[in-house]
């Protein structure tokens, strides 16, 4: 589908603004490489080949028995049984002495009659967020060649953590700020442009509203019903929603006796034509003005309910609860290192992002 002249104008403007440009690849890369987490970062096999079928348990539930096991719980792909099961085709020795055949298997001096050797294809990280290390010594443990960033008090892999944290941080801060602004903008322009007592109305709704105590609401819903990521989500989007009221409020207010409008209405254009067609492009610089804010505050927020207790589940990979550890590890430092530079590269290339959107769309910016 091919951009308007307008859109294209804009797209330009944003890609001579060589900070937000480069800003928005490096972003794009790392979000999309944390969209496939499963695969770089898993304690179970991407691929597995058994007896010329192939499984693939990233993504599938199977039995110790569909490997020739002898549990009908999910096979624990990094046994050494399982393992020498897999490569092995299911062969009765591996139960005595699984190291031992793997070795021989991988040296090519192994032989037993109807053998059928299998194959595994694991991710880079063979640990998944809540994989426990085993690697000797007191957590957390240090940095070293097996976790490249450490294990945290839990002997969890870091850098695994991190990998589905930063995935998890994103989308939901993309949730609750898409549905924030569409809350928000539509809010603002129903106030600006219709005004009278609809919007003194409304004005006390939102000064009543902001006046609640989100944090003692989060908790109380929290006790009640139990931590979850969706009623997190649905608790920030309710007391998130006023940010972009007031400013959008302002333009709508502004322009709504401005010329091309009253020439629209004469013209028996429509209210919601002239709101959403004609006067939100004009507000959208002020808009996306607070953008930035509105995104590093829904970081920072879901961190700090994180790193207070009050956040996701404990089960969930969060930046938070690594921030949390660092501040109970001090003698840890890579943990404190790690939440600060995942943070910092995060918040930076998003800032950067949203200040190169907003001045694409400010008419009276230009780029040389």
């Amino acid at each position: 589908m091919a951009l308007s002249p307008l859109n294209q104008r804009r797209w330009r403007n944003f890609c001579r603004n060589r900070r937000a440009y480069w800003s928005l690849i490096v972003f794009s890369v790392l979000f999309t490489l944390s969209l496939f987490a499963e695969f770089i970062a898993n304690d179970k096999p991407i691929l597995v080949s058994y007896r010329g079928e192939l499984h693939m348990p990233v993504f599938n539930f199977y039995p110790e028995t569909a490997f020739g096991g002898d549990f009908e719980t999910e096979a624990v792909y990094r046994d050494p049984e399982v393992q020498c099961l897999i490569v092995s085709g299911g062969i009765e020795d591996c139960f005595d002495d699984p190291e031992g055949i793997l070795e021989e298997i991988d040296a090519g001096t192994y032989a037993a009659e109807g053998f059928d050797k299998g194959w595994a294809i694991w991710p880079l990280i063979p640990y998944s967020f809540n994989t426990s290390v085993d690697r000797p010594g007191a957590a957390p443990l240090p940095p070293n060649a097996q976790n490249l960033l450490g294990t945290d008090d839990a002997k969890r892999d870091v850098l695994a953590r991190v990998i589905y944290g930063f995935r998890l941080s994103i989308i939901f801060t993309l949730i609750v700020t898409t549905a924030t602004s569409l809350i928000g903008i539509f809010a603002g322009a129903i106030q600006g442009y219709f005004g009278g007592w609809l919007d003194l109305i409304m004005q006390r709704i939102i000064e009543i509203w902001s006046g609640t105590p989100s944090l003692y609401v989060i908790i109380i819903m929290f006790a009640i019903l139990g931590r979850s990521f969706w009623l997190l989500v649905f608790l920030m989007i309710a007391f998130g929603w006023m940010a972009l009221v007031s400013v959008v409020r302002a333009e709508f207010l502004r322009a709504r006796n401005l010329e091309y409008v009253r020439a629209a209405k004469a013209l028996g254009v429509g209210n919601m034509t002239i709101m959403f067609r004609h006067m939100l492009p004009n507000a959208m610089v002020a808009t996306l003005t607070f953008l930035p804010f509105i995104v590093t505050g829904t970081i920072a927020s879901l961190a700090s309910l994180d790193f207070l207790g009050f956040g996701l589940p404990s089960s969930a990979p969060s930046l938070g609860e690594l921030t949390l550890q660092a501040k109970q590890n001090l003698q840890a430092p890579w943990l404190a290192f790690t939440a600060f530079f995942t943070f910092a590269i995060m918040l930076s290339l998003l800032v950067f992002i949203f200040e190169g959107v907003r001045d694409a769309f400010d008419p009276r910016k230009t780029f040389s």
